[in-house]
C-alpha cells in the first residue's frame, strides 16, 4: 500500500522551517499520525559529504563542486533514512511530512547549470533518486518563494539573531539568486505548488496566512484520520 508523502521546500529565508513546524502541529491536532523528515540529516553519519561540502572542504563556493556530485551526497543521505527510518511506515500506506528532499537538489544544484542543460539536469535527477536509488517521489511539493533581496536580508538578520556565519550556500548572493531562478523552472518542470510569502504590495505575509494556504493543499492528502 503506497502511503503520502509531502514535501516543504523553499528559498534560504523564507520561513520554511517554521511552516514546516506549523504544519506538523496542526497535523497532530488535527489527528494525524505522520512521520516527521527533516533533511539533511546533519546529527548522522550519511550526511558527512554534505557537511564538508557545506563547510567549503571542497571549494569555498557552490559551483567549487558539479551538481551531480554534490546531488549524489545528498541523495545518499536520504537513501540512509529511507532504509533506515521511514521505508517501513510509508510502504504500509502511512504518511510522511519532510522539510527538504529531492527537491532541494532540483533547486541548489540545477543552479549551478547553464540553462540548457536544466532539462537534462532534471530527468537525470528523478531517474537518479526515484528510480535508481528507489525513493518514493512526492505526492505534494509546497516551494515557499521569496525574492532574492529579502531573503538575503533574512539571512543575515538570522545570522546576527543566532550569532551564526551562513554556509557557502547562503552567503552567496548570486548563487541564491540562481537558486530561486532554478526553483521556478523545477516547480514547472515537476508540477510544485508556489506559495508565495509576499503579499500583492510586496510586503510579506503573515505566517499565518501562509500555514492556512498551506493547509488547504494538505488537506486532499488527508483524507482520512491515521488514528
Amino acid at each position: 500500500m503506497k502511503g503520502r508523502l509531502i514535501v516543504i521546500e523553499g528559498t534560504d529565508g523564507s520561513g520554511k522551517s517554521t511552516q514546516f513546524a506549523r504544519l506538523c502541529r496542526r497535523a497532530e491536532e488535527e489527528g494525524y499520525q505522520f512521520s516527521r523528515l527533516v533533511f539533511p540529516q546533519y546529527a548522522e553519519p550519511s550526511s558527512a559529504l554534505i557537511k564538508m561540502y557545506l563547510n567549503g572542504e571542497f571549494g569555498q563556493k557552490p559551483g567549487d563542486v558539479n551538481a551531480y556530485a554534490a546531488s549524489a551526497f545528498y541523495a545518499v543521505d536520504r537513501y540512509a533514512s529511507w532504509k533506515k527510518v521511514w521505508q517501513e511506515h510509508y510502504e504500509n500506506g502511512g504518511l510522511v511530512l519532510a522539510d527538504r528532499y529531492t527537491t532541494s537538489n532540483a533547486v541548489h544544484q540545477a543552479s549551478k547549470l547553464p540553462d540548457r542543460d536544466k532539462g537534462e539536469y532534471f530527468r537525470w535527477l528523478s531517474d537518479f533518486e526515484y528510480n535508481r536509488l528507489g525513493l518514493p517521489a512526492p505526492d505534494l511539493v509546497l516551494y515557499l518563494d521569496l525574492p532574492t533581496e529579502k531573503s538575503v536580508e533574512m539571512l543575515r538578520q538570522r545570522e546576527e539573531d543566532t550569532h551564526t556565519q551562513g554556509d557557502i550556500h547562503e552567503t552567496d548572493t548570486d548563487y541564491l539568486a540562481a537558486c530561486r531562478s532554478a526553483a521556478m523552472e523545477a516547480a514547472e518542470v515537476y508540477g510544485w505548488k508556489v506559495v508565495s510569502c509576499l503579499d500583492s504590495a510586496g510586503n510579506l505575509r503573515r505566517i499565518d496566512e501562509i500555514h492556512h494556504e498551506i493547509w488547504q493543499a494538505v488537506l486532499p492528502l488527508l483524507t482520512k484520520k491515521e488514528i
